[in-house]
């Protein structure tokens, strides 16, 4: 059954994806302007959080601590990449879906999908970068912070596929 719009007319869930894929890109945006003026107070911060537990849980080794904060900017620079990236790419696919679609339910739920996986995924690196060092490491902080990255993924993945279905599935007819 095919459902005939306006070329004004955007569905709720897909205003809703496009503006979580937008949030998604700013977040990136934001974060590459936060390393260009606080880049030292940054790692100064990540540092701080790992001292103030160096005896109890680096045991007193500085070298170890130094590893993780190091790993937590890379973490952070993740999260910077992949709300650019997943986020641009989020929108590239909505608006191929806004253009070619009939707009139907899995044209819907894709946008939605896709787009909350654009914020989520991010969020996720950065949230583990700003933990690692207090937690003692990079795969702590992934453990704790699971539960962000998996339904985040899980949704740009799913939102990606639905994608590839509803193109083939809801051709627009006007």
């Amino acid at each position: 059954m095919s459902t005939s719009f306006s070329a004004r007319t955007i569905p709720t869930p897909m205003m809703i994806g496009l503006t979580l894929a937008f949030t998604g890109v700013l977040l990136g945006f934001l974060l590459g302007g936060a390393f260009g003026l606080l880049e030292p107070a940054i790692l100064a911060h990540l540092k701080a959080s790992g001292e103030a537990v160096l005896a109890t849980t680096y045991g007193g080794d500085v070298t170890k601590l130094d590893a993780v904060v190091d790993k937590s900017w890379t973490y952070m620079l993740r999260a910077h990449m992949h709300g650019g990236a997943i986020g641009s790419a989020a929108l590239g696919a909505i608006g191929i879906l806004l253009v070619t679609t009939g707009r139907g339910g899995i044209a819907q739920l894709s946008a939605l999908a896709i787009g909350g996986g654009a914020l989520i995924y991010p969020t996720f690196w950065l949230v583990t970068a700003l933990a690692a060092p207090g937690l003692g490491g990079t795969g702590a902080a992934k453990d704790a912070y699971e539960w962000i990255a998996v339904p985040g993924a899980g949704l740009a993945i799913l939102g990606m596929i639905g994608c590839l279905i509803a193109l083939w599935t809801d051709r627009r007819t006007a």
